[in-house]
C-alpha cells in the first residue's frame, strides 16, 4: 500500500512522501525506551520487507527513522541500517531524516537510553535531524574539530537534501 500511495502522491509536481518510521517501531508508548532485540532474519522477512518494496517500486522522497534502538543502536545512528542496507542494498538515493526531536540531548530524565548524537546521524548517513537544536549544532561543531566527524561526511548529507529540494522543483 505504501509504495501506492507514495505513487500517487508523488505523480503531482512538486509532492513527495516520507515513508516512516524505519525500524521496528512497535508502539507508542514511551517508544525513546525501546530497544527492539531482533534477528537478521526477522528484520528482513519481516521489517524490512515493506520498505523494501517502497523503495523499490516508488522512490519515495524521504525515509524517517524511528525513535528507538534496534539491537542497541538508535536507528538514526545505525550505519549498517542507513548505509549497508538502505543505500547500498536496497538503492535507496533519497533523504533520510530522524523522527522529531531525537536529538539535542533533548531526552527527559527517565530515559533509559541516551539521546542520539547529531554528529553520529550523520556519520550513519541519516541526513536531516529534526528539527535540529542549538545542541545539535554545537555537537557537529565539536565533532568538526576533534576530527569525528568530516567535512566530506557533511557534505554527503547536504547533497541529499539539495537533490530532495530540485527533485521537488522538476
Amino acid at each position: 500500500m505504501a509504495a501506492a500511495i507514495t505513487k500517487g502522491v508523488q505523480s503531482h509536481k512538486g509532492r513527495g512522501t516520507t515513508i516512516k518510521h524505519v525500524l521496528c517501531n512497535n508502539q507508542e508508548l514511551n517508544r525513546n525506551n525501546g530497544d527492539s532485540r531482533v534477528s537478521e532474519r526477522a528484520l528482513r522477512e519481516i521489517y524490512l520487507r515493506g520498505f523494501e518494496i517502497c523503495i523499490k517500486e516508488a522512490d519515495p522522497m524521504a525515509l524517517m527513522t524511528s525513535y528507538n534502538l534496534v539491537n542497541g543502536t538508535h536507528t538514526s545512528e545505525s550505519y549498517d541500517l542507513n548505509n549497508d542496507i538502505l543505500r547500498c542494498e536496497l538503492g535507496y538515493k533519497g533523504l533520510i531524516m530522524t523522527d522529531w526531536i531525537a536529538s539535542g540531548r533533548s531526552f527527559c530524565r527517565k530515559s533509559v537510553h541516551p539521546a542520539p548524537y547529531a554528529h553520529n546521524n550523520v556519520k550513519a548517513g541519516n541526513d536531516l535531524t529534526m528539527p535540529g537544536s542549538p545542541a545539535d549544532e554545537k555537537d557537529l561543531r565539536k565533532a568538526l574539530k576533534n576530527g569525528s566527524l568530516t567535512r566530506e561526511d557533511l557534505l554527503y548529507s547536504a547533497s541529499r537534501i539539495l537533490r530532495s529540494i530540485l527533485r521537488q522543483k522538476a
